[in-house]
């Protein structure tokens, strides 16, 4: 094999090195690994107990995934129902101060699962043993129904004077009549106070018909929002290098994360690429 002339002084010149299918093989087997493990990053962070802490629906259309209903009473209690599908009112144990704010289920029974009626504005909801809520046309709640009907759909409305409650309209709004709660004198074994009868017949919307709903934070379009924007941010050194076409100093790095971050990730890559360009052609 012949070698290259040399020179005295001269430095030797670095063979470059040309990928061969081998190689190639390599470095993508790599880059999906490394994009595996993001990936998996990401998945391990949505699944983090911060995102099963359950926060307060401000307007209707948070409404969505496992819920509560708060009801009106004292002591605080929320809207449940057994396996038979008969609905009561369960005391609420899980609260800060006794805040009915802060309240999160401490039983399945208590969590009514909140999905939109496809093509109408209402919503229906299903328990733990997968019935669905539902008001017949005399007011009484039961959840035994196995399909959503027009019983099973409830219209939900913002109260005018407090952010953050709502009254639920029967039969999907068709209906003049809003769930409500009446405590009667005796006592209950459930809540530990006044006997709560919830029915489905009151004709006018009043500080009885009128709920808190908690939530788990991670349906919340807010939170999901959020959480959407930062899997945007997330990006491996790898693959901004082969956005730009070259290997990358720490300051390009940063500067391409916030500008995914910050929505002008394309044009900061064009930029990096010239100035790239012109570097090299200085040196």
């Amino acid at each position: 094999m012949v070698k290259p002339l040399t020179f005295k002084g001269e430095k030797p010149k670095k063979r470059k090195h040309r990928e061969t299918d081998h190689d190639h093989h390599d470095r993508v087997k790599s880059e999906q690994k490394e994009q595996s493990a993001t990936a998996a990053a990401a998945a391990e962070e949505d699944e983090t107990p911060d995102d099963q802490s359950w926060v307060s629906a401000d307007v209707p259309s948070d409404i969505n995934g496992p819920i509560i209903f708060v009801l009106p009473s004292s002591p605080p209690t929320c809207l449940a129902c057994d396996a038979n599908g008969k609905v009561f009112a369960s005391e609420l144990e899980n609260m800060i101060d006794g805040d009915p704010r802060t309240a999160e289920p401490h039983d399945v029974r208590q969590v009514w699962v909140a999905t939109r009626v496809a093509g109408s504005e209402s919503i229906s909801f299903k328990g733990h043993h997968g019935r669905y809520l539902s008001c017949d046309k005399y007011g009484i709640l039961s959840a035994t129904a196995p399909a959503i009907s027009h019983f099973e759909s409830f219209l939900v409305v913002q109260s005018p004077d407090t952010p953050g409650m709502f009254s639920f309209q029967t039969h999907g709004g068709d209906s003049e009549t809003f769930l409500a709660i009446k405590e009667g004198q005796g006592s209950s074994k459930t809540t530990g106070g006044a006997a709560v009868e919830i029915r489905g017949d009151a004709t006018s919307i009043s500080f009885e018909s009128t709920m808190r709903v908690r939530m788990q934070a991670r349906f919340k379009p807010k939170v999901k929002a959020s959480k959407e924007s930062k899997a945007r941010e997330r990006i491996s050194r790898r693959e901004l290098e082969a956005a730009v076409g070259r290997r990358l100093e720490d300051h390009e790095v940063k500067r391409l994360k916030k500008a995914r971050r910050e929505g002008n990730f394309h044009e900061e890559v064009l930029d990096v690429r010239v100035k790239g360009k012109h570097d090299k052609f200085a040196s």
